[in-house]
């Protein structure tokens, strides 16, 4: 098997832009750990977190958005209000397949996020985990 495109690493640092937490609608998956995490970090009753937060699309479980499909959780003035307990999905962005399958996507992927190509280099090892992470 030979080397990813990225055997060197990548560079990426984030900005917390919310470029990544606003804009098209689309899915945040949540998985229950991560929901009783955020129920915690918020000190609200666990049933309240799935309620008022998150929705069906089964069978699993997304995070809403708000009414401008920015994620719920996201404040335009103080940035992600989780950002401590924010999902995996969240946590290993920008590295998920499909921005690191070829150079064209991770570029693609740089047009749109600030982050990428700037602050540490990530090792071709971390970014491998954060791919698995978020095929799981």
């Amino acid at each position: 098997m030979s080397d990813p495109w990225y055997a060197d690493g990548l560079e990426f640092a984030c900005t917390q832009c919310g470029k990544c937490c606003t804009g098209s609608p689309g899915f945040v998956w949540v998985n229950d750990a991560e929901i009783a995490a955020i129920a915690e970090f918020r000190g609200e009753p666990l049933e309240e977190v799935v309620g008022l937060y998150t929705r069906r699309e089964a069978p699993r479980r997304s995070l809403k958005e708000k009414a401008n499909n920015d994620c719920i959780f996201w404040d335009r003035e103080g940035g992600c209000t989780i950002y401590p307990v924010r999902p995996r999905q969240c946590r290993t962005w920008p590295f998920w397949e499909s921005n690191t399958t070829t150079p064209e996507d991770w570029k693609r992927t740089a047009e749109e996020c600030p982050g990428c190509n700037q602050g540490d280099l990530i090792s071709v090892e971390e970014i491998t985990r954060r791919v698995k992470v978020v095929r799981v």
